[in-house]
């Protein structure tokens, strides 16, 4: 019997359709020879600091180095009992897959194909003391057809363990340093609750914190424009002075003597043609910044989306860190753009590409590491709608533009003299190329942002212009925004360094800040941790900012410092680092931060002391547990309390009507609210009541009733 073990129920009933293993057990499906069984996760875990002995939140148990990690069970915090304890729906299961493995000849692996689905098998495997070989099933679509091939071409299990390597490497150095410098910080600042650091975590803090900074205490610079409008041929055009002005003074003086001239002269043309490659095609973290531009989704909400896609067989595994797809799979592309022929908004640039030489910028078969870039599959799309449609016309769009021709424009730039300078750019596209596959609105917005004239009539050298009017702008210097999920995804990819050049960007991804995987949740981590708000633009709380200010100056805050983490773990996926010079490196670091972090400045005292005013109050102490206080989230209020087991939680939203912040308070102080007009009921009349809190939840109470 061959134990076919997968990364959660859902793939492996779809593995087991696919292989004819109908027979529903407890825990697994049977069949054909095999059996389908899964995991829910991380089923296996790193222990708790207490395991090792270290219980006290004392500088004295710092650094916690353990010899050697111990795994645990997943478990849950007993809020009865104050202590962790194993998921009972946990231990149900690894014990159907630990009778399985005893019972099997085989073991394939169909865990996710990355470092996490890798590290998910492994550390059961180990639990489990299991000693027989096993294969991997290494796929980048959940297509029939690639599961099918997928399970002909199975891999000898050992030829990812360097994959397995980076994977327990990166949890093993997330343990040491997040424990320790959670303690260490929590222990020293002497702020009430727990500091959460993390070896990710706070240098992504960090660059929001920092840009915020700079955003708030940008002094902006005044300075004038002189503006010339100017027309031939029965087109309008302006140009800009070449000089910016500190006074108005100084430039209605320059205005002034542009008046006098009668006609201006041109004195220099500068024509360019200029060539727009197509862009690259999606990875993770390139399809999140888009989502979030175009349609603000968040970076977890995009990773969602894609995951969904991808169960659903209609795109390529959506974890993936290229931005290349392989000679191979190359060959393949263009059937793969005939399918959209007759798309309703792609079809145009499809049938153009039909019989023509495809570009083949995104084609490096050195550049595709686990998986390649992300593509549509070979199955059409059924009704998708809302946030799944947009998401699937995003990597739908970028197939066709990758594998489209330049971009072909002509850039004129005329030198006008009018007792100074003035200059006029203007922009015509020769050939769209790739630029096709977009509407023509979001072309005509790129190419009002980047020129000041659409469209220039034809100009030539010395010809005379007369100024047909002029005026002076006033302008100012502007500040970098603040992060939103798109600006802070590319930071990440870069550990924070401004580049614009996307091949450049590449040759940098390998000392990024986290995976494309992973920079999703840690970006909702820092919003659980209270330390950022709930708002589109990425605004640290008062939490946020005095964590930020306490580590600011320590290494464990610098982004480039951990991106070069990041790129020890790839060298250890590529076996070109042992696993033991790596975890050497992190013991080092940990020793180093842990005594940092227990010596922080004293002169954070004012804020420890409104912190821990706040802390107290909150929206109020959690009528459920008497223990967290209730914070707000994005969609509600809710206990901090909640990784102890604290459920207690209230909508923002209730009944068709948003719940302001003084209700949310009354409720919690007082137990009911006054009476609250604009409820709808189902079948949308209007309504009034109150709210009232009646064993912890919220209940309506009517005024009727109480007549």
């Amino acid at each position: 019997m061959k134990i076919v073990i997968a990364e959660k129920p859902s793939v492996a009933r779809d593995l087991a359709r696919v292989l004819g293993a109908n027979k529903k057990k407890e825990g697994y499906l049977e069949g054909e020879g095999y059996c389908f069984t899964w995991a829910f996760g991380h089923l296996i875990q790193l222990a708790q600091p207490e395991s090792y002995g270290y219980a006290d939140w004392s500088a004295d148990n710092l650094p916690m180095l353990p010899e050697k990690f111990k795994l645990v069970t997943n478990q849950k915090y007993n809020q009865a009992k104050k202590k962790y304890e194993a998921d009972a729906g946990v231990l149900k299961q690894l014990n159907v897959i630990k009778k399985l493995f005893i019972d099997c000849d085989e073991i394939i692996v169909a865990t996710d194909a990355g470092r996490e689905g890798e590290l998910i098998f492994r550390y059961i495997y180990e639990f489990l003391e299991c000693k027989k070989p096993f294969k991997r099933l290494w796929i980048s679509s959940q297509t029939d057809k690639a599961i099918l091939e997928g399970f002909s071409k199975l891999q000898d299990g050992k030829k990812y363990d360097t994959l397995y390597y980076s994977a327990k490497g990166r949890s093993e150095a997330d343990w040491l340093v997040g424990m320790n410098a959670t303690r260490a910080l929590t222990i020293s600042s002497g702020i009430k609750g727990v500091f959460s650091l993390g070896r990710v975590q706070t240098p992504t803090l960090a660059m929001i914190c920092e840009r915020y900074v700079s955003n708030k205490n940008f002094v902006p610079e005044i300075y004038f424009k002189v503006v010339l409008s100017f027309s031939k041929n029965n087109i309008d055009f302006t140009a800009l002075s070449e000089k910016s002005y500190k006074s108005k003074d100084d430039a209605l003086k320059a205005e002034n003597e542009a008046k006098t001239v009668l006609y201006a002269n041109i004195s220099n043309i500068e024509v360019k043609d200029k060539k727009e490659t197509p862009p690259l095609l999606y990875d993770l973290t390139s399809l999140q910044q888009d989502a979030n531009k175009k349609f603000s989704l968040s970076a977890d909400q995009t990773l969602k989306i894609a995951q969904n896609l991808y169960e659903s067989k209609l795109i390529t595994y959506p974890r993936t860190g290229s931005r290349f797809i392989s000679d191979d799979v190359f060959e393949n592309i263009a059937t793969l753009i005939t399918q959209f022929e007759n798309h309703t908004y792609f079809g145009q640039a499809a049938k153009y590409l039909k019989g023509k030489k495809l570009n083949k910028k995104s084609v490096n078969d050195a550049k595709v590491t686990d998986h390649h870039a992300l593509l549509p599959t070979e199955n059409i799309a059924p009704e998708l709608k809302g946030d799944e449609l947009n998401i699937y016309h995003l990597i739908v769009s970028r197939l066709i533009e990758a594998f489209h021709e330049d971009c072909l424009k002509k850039v004129t730039k005329v030198t006008i003299d009018a007792k100074t300078i003035y200059i006029a750019n203007g922009t015509v596209i020769l050939h769209p190329g790739w630029r096709m596959v977009k509407n023509q609105e979001e072309e005509e917005e790129e190419k009002t942002e980047d020129n000041i004239n659409i469209k220039l009539p034809e100009l030539i050298k010395d010809e005379q212009l007369k100024i047909i009017s002029s005026s002076v702008d006033q302008k100012q210097t502007k500040p970098k925004p603040i992060h939103n999920e798109a600006s802070l995804l590319k930071a990440m990819e870069t550990c924070g360094r401004e580049v614009e050049d996307e091949e450049l960007k590449e040759a940098m991804k390998e000392t990024g800040l986290g995976t494309p995987a992973t920079r999703a949740a840690i970006i909702e981590t820092l919003f659980t941790r209270a330390y950022r708000k709930a708002e589109k633009n990425l605004v640290p709380t008062d939490r946020g900012m005095a964590v930020y200010n306490l580590v600011r100056e320590k290494s464990i805050s610098k982004p480039l410092l951990t991106g070069q983490w990041e790129k020890k773990l790839e060298d250890m996926r590529k076996g070109e680092l042992e696993p033991s010079v790596f975890k050497t490196y992190i013991i080092d670091y940990t020793k180093e931060i842990t005594s940092e972090l227990l010596t922080v400045d004293k002169e954070f005292k004012a804020t420890a002391d409104k912190l821990n005013t706040a802390d107290n109050s909150g929206a109020g102490i959690c009528p459920a547990c008497k223990k967290g206080n209730v914070r707000e989230g994005k969609k509600n209020y809710y206990c901090t309390a909640y990784k102890e087991g604290c459920t207690f939680k209230i909508w923002k939203e209730i009944a068709g009507r948003k719940i302001t912040e003084l209700q949310i308070k009354t409720l919690i102080e007082k137990g009911k609210t006054s009476i609250i007009k604009g409820f709808k009921n189902k079948n949308g009349k209007d309504f009034a009541a109150s709210l009232k809190l009646i064993e912890n939840e919220v209940k309506f109470d009517f005024p009727e009733q109480n007549k």
